[in-house]
């Protein structure tokens, strides 16, 4: 995942580019182009070779960082079928939307300080040389119903280790979205190079501890009285898995 070895630009108008790419999502090329104030012969040949290496991708007439996440998947489990995907820039409503419900039980804070992120940022996938973040959603025709989020920092002493968040709106829980969300998010890290992934919980959520235990998670510590909740203090429980 190492950023700054992938990145050699060649062109300091092509990593403006990408950074103001990265940077905002997904982007109209002519007004990417305008911003930065990049003649248009120039602006289309550094486009081009950013995409020749795999870098950029045009989708519905927007810029946008490439990520390869691999295919959305179908699921059908009884009366329900849903999909898994990688998240794409037009499904940040969504994914902020899902977080929120879900965190409106007052039991998933760091999912909420993602939602509340990425809403800021007008954001959703990053990749530069402080850190990766990646999204999966789960889409009940064409809706997002849950989402897996993975965030690696590039700092080479925690570049194997990701946080990931993952929650299903209530809803649509007992049909597998979850543990399937789950997966996809650790073969993903798994893939990137990522060793170790973590997540942090407030003990009150006995729901999400079982989820992850059922999955191979571990506690690895317990900070005591770290959040308040309804004025009342509760613990943080910090889990892990070894990937």
């Amino acid at each position: 995942m190492a950023f700054a070895e992938e990145h050699e630009f060649g062109h300091e108008d092509r990593k403006r580019i990408y950074e103001y790419v990265e940077r905002h999502g997904a982007v109209d090329p002519d007004d990417v182009q305008d911003r930065l104030g990049i003649d248009p012969g120039g602006f289309r040949h550094h486009v081009a070779i950013l995409k020749r290496d795999g870098r950029l991708e045009i989708e519905n007439g927007t810029l946008r960082v490439t990520i390869d996440a691999g295919a959305e998947e179908e699921y059908v489990s009884e009366d329900l079928e849903f999909h898994i995907r990688p998240a794409r820039q037009e499904d940040l409503s969504g994914i902020v939307g899902a977080i929120r419900q879900v965190a409106e039980e007052k039991t998933y804070i760091v999912a909420e300080s993602v939602a509340d992120e990425i809403d800021h940022e007008n954001a959703l996938l990053r990749h530069n040389e402080l850190e990766a973040r990646m999204f999966f959603v789960a889409t009940v025709n064409g809706e997002v119903v849950g989402w897996v989020h993975l965030r690696g920092p590039e700092l080479d002493k925690l570049s194997h280790t990701a946080e990931l968040t993952v929650g299903v709106i209530e809803e649509y829980r007992g049909h597998g979205i979850g543990s399937h969300l789950l997966s996809r998010g650790l073969e993903w890290a798994g893939a990137n190079g990522y060793e170790k992934v973590y997540n942090s919980v407030p003990s009150t959520n006995e729901e999400a501890i079982a989820f992850l235990e059922e999955h191979g998670w571990e506690t690895e510590a317990v900070r005591e009285d770290h959040y308040k909740l309804n004025g009342h203090y509760v613990d943080e429980v910090m889990m892990a898995l070894e990937l």
